[in-house]
């Protein structure tokens, strides 16, 4: 009796089924193996890849697997089992991080998808077997990957024919080795390294795509006021961007001529009204030739913007390097909203614009046209000892070598000023510009110069940055540069396109002999005669100079000497710890604090 009237106990199911309520919140757990599998899962569906049954099934059965050798009643010590998870983690994170680099990557690239349409080869062009021998014939050295033929006839490169008119009136019948690779590759839509001696045609391998994008994107949808630029242009000095200026404009105003549509350039540097620039901005602007100083300034206070800008283009970037201007270029880089195509320029390659490179462009197609840094062939360098007492008479007879125009080059203004006024003097017909004068006398100066108004220009380095002077048959060096990479750059102005040249340069005792050494080892490199003053110069370690990769400096590009008695790396050094010893007292910029 005590039995039956005892309370019966509630069994489980029972409890649980009116207790039903309380555990409708109820989250059950998932292993952390599950979730990052699951994670997975997630990662590989956003991709397009998600997984098969018999994949999930087999990547479960390794589960199983892989979880039996785990737990309290394995084996496996504490230490053995977190080491294992740890390696999982890992995995699965190097995992979702290239899925996630894939992505950003594809993203980058995908501008080749949009330039595929500009640029069509010719199915009888697909031979690498053509291609090679193409490349050798015209010593055209190309590195990267997917890089596109190389075609020897502007007809076959698709321009229209008002340009290929234009080509046949500046008596450019076919293109020069470097226009033979590094058209195709920018018609492509690849970030190119252009490197090639001074003369050889480099301005038309940016200009005429620059052109040819432009309009297609004014045929399509034409650009409103305020609107663009879709190509930039920047180049170290304002005479090279006034030239580059003119010959857009001149391919520009050919195919309007013939019925394309209007496309318009700015001019932006600096020694000019900003207000007059600005007016062809105001009616939109397909292309900028701009210098990195100005264009700055723009960018500053928002009067230009580069928000649908997909083309640029780093002209003389060794020079713009060397002239400080590196941090002003990466600025403006920053100033880009979209993906961009860069191309870079420069007639000497050392080892600062080879890193510059690698950060700036994205898998770059780079075609060596010649030794980066070599002077051209189709000079006749003489170098001669003159006193400095003698040179201003002595350079009245190097006058007499060929019939004018000629150009003498001064490292100081009052050099160019005293030089300049003699010659007025001794009356020859001559003009003068250096960063001294104004822009407007500068201009006047080179406009008369290559009118053939004037016989002489005499200039400082200013007018050794990709100027071009067809009818120059004469270069006069009143003085040794200090690098050698200025030396090229300024015997560059004659012997152009084919055309043979003189350089006359004076040296004496108070040249620096590192750079003797180079001009001596540059002579040789070119098979030029070295005088006897240069055969006497002989350095200790010259037998040192063919060891390694390259010959010479790796950092300059000088043949003359190592890196390790380079002056311009330990100039470079000596600024940098100069301006460490300020920073320590004294901020230089935000970036200092």
């Amino acid at each position: 009796m005590e039995t039956e009237n005892r309370p019966r106990k509630r069994n489980y199911s029972e409890k649980s089924g009116s207790e039903g309520s309380e555990d409708d919140d109820y989250v059950p757990y998932v292993p952390v193996k599950i979730r990052k599998q699951q994670m997975l899962q997630k990662v590989m569906r956003f991709r397009g890849k998600g997984l098969t049954e018999e994949e999930q099934k087999d990547s479960g059965g390794e589960q199983k697997d892989e979880d039996e050798g785990l737990g309290p009643r394995s084996n496996v010590s504490l230490l053995d089992q977190h080491q294992h998870l740890k390696e999982k983690a890992e995995g699965l994170y190097i995992t979702v991080f290239f899925c996630i680099f894939d992505q950003i990557y594809a993203a980058l690239m995908s501008i080749r998808d949009f330039f595929k349409k500009h640029y069509k080869s010719d199915p009888k062009l697909f031979s690498a077997a053509r291609h090679e021998r193409v490349r050798k014939k015209y010593h055209i050295l190309v590195e990267g990957e997917g890089i596109p033929p190389p075609i020897k006839s502007f007809r076959e490169m698709k321009f229209p024919q008002a340009i290929l008119k234009g080509l046949k009136k500046k008596g450019i019948v076919h293109p020069t080795p470097i226009q033979i690779q590094g058209i195709p590759t920018i018609l492509s839509g690849r970030d190119m390294i252009g490197i090639a001696f001074t003369g050889s045609g480099k301005t038309l391998v940016f200009t005429l795509p620059i052109i040819m994008f432009c309009l297609e994107q004014e045929k399509r949808l034409p650009f409103c006021k305020r609107e663009g630029p879709y190509g930039l242009i920047i180049c170290p000095s304002r005479e090279l961007a006034r030239q580059t200026h003119g010959v857009i404009e001149y391919y520009c105003k050919l195919l309007e001529d013939e019925g394309a549509p209007q496309l318009r350039c700015a001019l932006c540097i600096g020694g000019m009204s900003v207000k007059e620039q600005m007016e062809v901005v105001k009616h939109g602007v397909h292309m900028m030739v701009a210098t990195p100083g100005r264009l700055m300034d723009l960018l500053n206070k928002k009067m230009v913007s580069l928000d649908i800008c997909r083309y640029l283009a780093l002209d003389e970037a060794d020079r713009m390097i060397d002239m400080g201007f590196e941090e002003d270029i990466r600025t403006i880089f920053s100033y880009f909203k979209g993906q961009r195509q860069t191309l870079l320029f420069s007639a000497t390659m050392p080892k600062k614009i080879q890193n510059f490179a690698k950060s700036a462009l994205v898998k770059p197609i780079t075609i060596n046209v010649g030794r980066a840094g070599a002077a051209s062939l189709d000079v006749i360098q003489e170098v001669e000892y003159v006193k400095e007492e003698a040179k201003m008479v002595y350079l009245l007879e190097c006058l007499q070598k060929s019939p004018p125009p000629v150009l003498i080059f001064a490292e100081k203004k009052a050099d160019v000023d005293a030089i300049h006024e003699y010659l007025l003097l001794k009356g020859v017909e001559a003009v003068a510009i250096h960063g001294g004068k104004d822009q407007e006398e500068r201009t006047k100066a080179i406009e008369a110069f290559k009118e053939e108004k004037k016989d002489v220009l005499v200039a400082t380095d200013v007018a050794s940055k990709g100027l071009d002077f067809p009818a120059i048959q004469h270069v006069v060096n009143y003085d040794m540069p200090e690098e050698i990479e200025n030396y090229v750059h300024r015997i560059g102005r004659t012997g152009r396109s084919g055309k043979t040249g003189i350089a006359t340069t004076f040296i004496n005792k108070g040249c620096d002999e590192s750079v003797l050494m180079d001009l001596k080892a540059l002579l040789v490199e070119a098979k030029q005669k070295v005088p006897p003053v240069l055969q006497v110069l002989q350095m200790g370690d010259e037998t040192m100079l063919d060891i390694g990769e390259e010959r010479g400096c790796t950092f300059c590009g000088g043949l003359g000497h190592r890196i390790t008695v380079c002056p311009k790396l330990e100039a470079m050094q000596t600024k940098q710890v100069t301006n460490i010893g300020r920073k320590d007292y004294l901020a230089s910029s935000s970036m200092d604090f």
